[in-house]
């Protein structure tokens, strides 16, 4: 388990240190495996740049992007990454393999797979970037 901020970084924290609700985010890894790192509903690349510094390279993201928003909450600041920083999480992570999930199928995702794409390409990372349709099987190796 590792830490995600469900928020802006510099969003109130209630008296257990969370921003908006407790969540948590995931590194996998295992003889022969690759190293996984799972961020759930973060939305800090500061949290992003701290778990890359404790856990050294891994192999695939699986992050989730959409840029939830909630009306009346932080100003409009997504609860999730947003495509600009989905795609700052995976060069800070530097995986060869970045799956983002969590984008579509509720109304506070505010942005979807073409900005997800469009911002991976700005970056200069649209060869790291694995994006398909649900239900559909992505290799956690290039």
């Amino acid at each position: 388990a590792v830490p995600a901020v469900h928020g802006p970084e510099d969003g109130e924290r209630d008296a257990d240190g969370e921003v908006n609700c407790q969540v948590i985010g995931f590194v996998l890894a295992g003889d022969g495996l690759p190293t996984v790192y799972i961020s759930g509903d973060n939305a800090s690349l500061r949290t992003v740049t701290e778990i890359a510094r404790r856990t050294g390279p891994v192999d695939a993201t699986v992050l989730h992007a959409g840029a939830a928003r909630v009306p009346g909450r932080f100003r409009g600041r997504p609860l999730s990454l947003d495509s600009a920083r989905t795609a700052a999480a995976a060069a800070i992570l530097g995986a060869p393999v970045n799956i983002p999930v969590h984008y579509t199928g509720w109304a506070h995702f505010t942005e979807g797979r073409d900005a997800i794409e469009h911002a991976f390409d700005d970056a200069g990372l649209t060869p790291v970037l694995r994006i398909a349709d649900h239900g559909t099987w992505l290799p956690l190796k290039p």
